[in-house]
């Protein structure tokens, strides 16, 4: 095993045999960590968002915040409720993507796919920005490398995706659990301390008043819509990851559709419940948070002005509960809470690379995507992942108030999409199904999924209206860029499938005459074996050449070749300007115009070398006439190896990673 095979197996872990992927499908308890990490995570950012927005109104706003929050809680229940009835409808995965396909054709299935591809790379975008900004409450040397601490963990999570969904279900499980129970705890305690023990608790923020940015206007009319739908569409960023389950439904263990649904039922009930009890806890001790990017500030007690912003919702309800009280506690929600924001991005991971599969299995996306790695997890499409989360963390420098612009438009158009289709799903099953039992669970699942299709339908208006011309446009076009990239390339593999295919009429006959042609640069072993090697094949007529570049050299090249009497002639070709490619190409070219039925075999000694470095002293001549042959209808390239003593270990090492391994 050669030093980059050992880095690799150390890396991602022994290779698993196809045999083996039973191994890694998932039960709840893992499954639950995997798929639901975003939606869950999302409660600790949804909430800055909704304040944030609320700050361009002024203290007024912050009375809306409950109301949004219910708002987005109903949305949430009625997604999940719906996507029940698509991972039992559609349990082979592919979620929306398969629902809308199947339902509703090519271009709406292309839509809910490049709206879903460019989701998944915001939310690892969003989810690592995010829990760096909340890791900065106990980590404030992280200020000024956000970026990159950002690009750090990205690296991570690509790491333990390489090693298989469940490997990187196991690590991340505890961390999970430890958030659900540490936030669930909070809201709890804080509760019962305010409500029933009756304890005064102030957030930080408490006591600052907030005011709008200039020429903001009055909190009335238009204004107060508009700052209510914006606010809104940010808190929905609560329902992303939740699309996620539906799309990887093959890997949950058996019976799938059913595990699959009671985890999503479960993932509703957490996310709503830490949503609606963090706004509640957030109203109770008074927090108040600003968007420094649109010029509000704080005015504290002094009449000073305060234009930085404070910490997240999440740092501010764990110091105001928990430092007076039980300070460790302050420190578990907090460290959770920056782990859960990592380990969101884990959705992603996890949904991105098996959309990606089914895409390039359909011809979509380029075929590697539906190659499975070494650890059986999608390797092409975790590494595409995370390339393009990275770039855009550095290049919006991990604002998560920047970033969630972008976000949840996609998620929406796929979940409106998806919804479409299973309403038109739930009809057709209608039209074939007899028994009463039987249909009128399918009209119970219809109205279910056209309930949802019209709030994820108006929610999307809502994103839209209110978002555009933040950055939400960016998203649009990127979806716009990749609906059409993964047209052209279906277009072309339909293409080269139709001019590869068979018909009756294609041209079978055999070539009248093959005639042979070896290029001698050297008379040494490797000329030799090419034409051993050409003389077995047999072909009609057989040529060896070689290119007159240096007079003296051809000289020594005829005087060899007439005392080793390899049996065949040898043609000198002329070549004034010193060139070897041309010369040989024109003459194989004029082989082929003397008949057109003829067929040419071409024999290339090639080295075989054991280090990268020295195939950059030989074959290059050899590589730039294969590859010009290449375009030459009627002629065969055929590379006689020869391998040189520095080739041995590379040899050793690709003979034993072909054996297969012991268990």
């Amino acid at each position: 095993m050669n030093v980059l095979s050992a880095l690799k197996r150390m890396v991602v872990g022994r290779r698993l045999a196809n045999a083996q992927l039973g191994e890694t499908l998932l039960p709840k308890r893992l499954a639950l960590p995997v798929f639901a990490s975003d939606a869950l995570s999302s409660v600790a950012y949804a909430p800055d968002e909704i304040l944030i927005t609320l700050s361009l109104a002024g203290m007024a706003g912050f009375l809306y915040s409950w109301e949004i929050a219910v708002a987005v809680a109903v949305v949430v229940a009625v997604v999940v409720m719906s996507y029940r009835q698509t991972v039992h409808a559609y349990p082979n995965g592919g979620g929306d993507y398969e629902v809308a396909t199947a339902n509703l054709g090519r271009y709406a299935g292309l839509t809910v796919a490049s709206s879903l591809l460019v989701d998944y790379v915001l939310t690892v975008a969003v989810s690592v920005s995010a829990g760096v900004i909340n890791a900065k409450a106990m980590l404030p040397f992280l200020q000024g490398y956000e970026a990159w601490t950002a690009v750090g963990v990205i690296v991570f999570l690509t790491l333990m995706n390489l090693r298989g969904v469940r490997e990187s279900g196991s690590a991340f499980a505890i961390p999970t659990y430890v958030f659900m129970a540490s936030m669930l705890s909070m809201i709890a305690i804080g509760l019962v301390r305010i409500l029933i023990l009756g304890q005064p608790l102030k957030s930080e923020t408490a006591d600052l008043i907030v005011v709008p940015p200039e020429g903001t206007g009055e909190f009335v009319g238009w204004a107060m819509v508009a700052i209510l739908a914006r606010s809104f569409s940010s808190g929905a960023a609560a329902l992303t990851g939740v699309e996620a389950i539906s799309n990887g439904v093959p890997a949950f263990r058996k019976p799938k559709s059913r595990n699959a649904a009671t985890v999503l039922a479960m993932l509703g009930g957490l996310a709503i419940t830490m949503l609606l009890g963090i706004v509640a806890l957030a109203n109770l001790t008074n927090v108040h948070l600003i968007d420094e990017l649109t010029g509000t500030h704080y005015v504290n007690a002094a009449g000073e002005t305060i234009h930085s912003a404070a910490h997240t919702v999440t740092g501010q309800l764990a110091r105001v509960v928990f430092m007076d009280w039980f300070e460790p506690g302050f420190y578990i929600v907090i460290t959770a809470t920056m782990l859960i924001l990592f380990l969101a991005a884990n959705t992603a991971f996890n949904g991105f690379p098996s959309l990606a599969s089914i895409l390039a299995k359909d011809g979509f996306l380029p075929r590697q995507l539906h190659s499975r790695g070494d650890r059986l997890a999608f390797s092409n499409g975790i590494l595409m992942l995370s390339a393009a989360a990275i770039v855009l963390v550095l290049v919006f420098d991990a604002s998560v108030t920047a970033l969630i612009q972008l976000y949840v438009v996609g998620v929406f158009l796929s979940f409106t999409v998806g919804q479409l289709g299973m309403i038109r799903h739930w009809t057709r099953e209608l039209r074939t199904e007899r028994e009463p039992k039987v249909r009128g669970r399918i009209v119970r699942s219809r109205i279910i999924n056209t309930i949802g299709a019209t709030a994820t339908g108006a929610v999307l208006i809502v994103v839209l209206v209110s978002k555009f011309t933040h950055g939400a446009y960016l998203a649009v076009v990127a979806m716009g860029v990749l609906f059409a990239l993964m047209l052209t390339i279906s277009n072309h593999y339909r293409a080269v499938e139709r001019e590869l295919a068979l018909t009756p009429d294609s041209d079978r006959a055999l070539p009248s005459r093959v005639r042979g042609v070896v290029l001698v640069q050297r008379v040494n072993l490797p000329t030799a074996r090419a034409i051993a090697f050409a003389r077995a094949a047999r072909s009609t007529t057989l040529t060896a050449v070689t290119v007159a570049v240096d007079d003296d050299e051809v000289e020594l090249i005829l005087d060899e070749w007439e005392d080793e009497d390899f049996g065949i002639p040898l043609k000198v070709i002329a070549s004034p300007y010193r060139e070897i490619t041309g010369p040989f190409i024109k003459y194989v070219a004029e082989l082929r115009s003397e008949n057109p039925r003829d067929v040419v075999i071409v024999y290339i000694p090639e080295y075989v070398v054991g280090h990268w470095w020295e195939q950059l002293l030989h074959n290059q001549t050899a590589l730039l006439i294969r590859t010009r042959l290449h375009f030459m209808p009627g002629v065969m390239v055929t590379s006689v190896p020869y391998q040189l003593k520095s080739s041995g270990r590379a040899k050793a090492a690709a003979h034993k990673a072909s054996q297969p391994r012991l268990r």
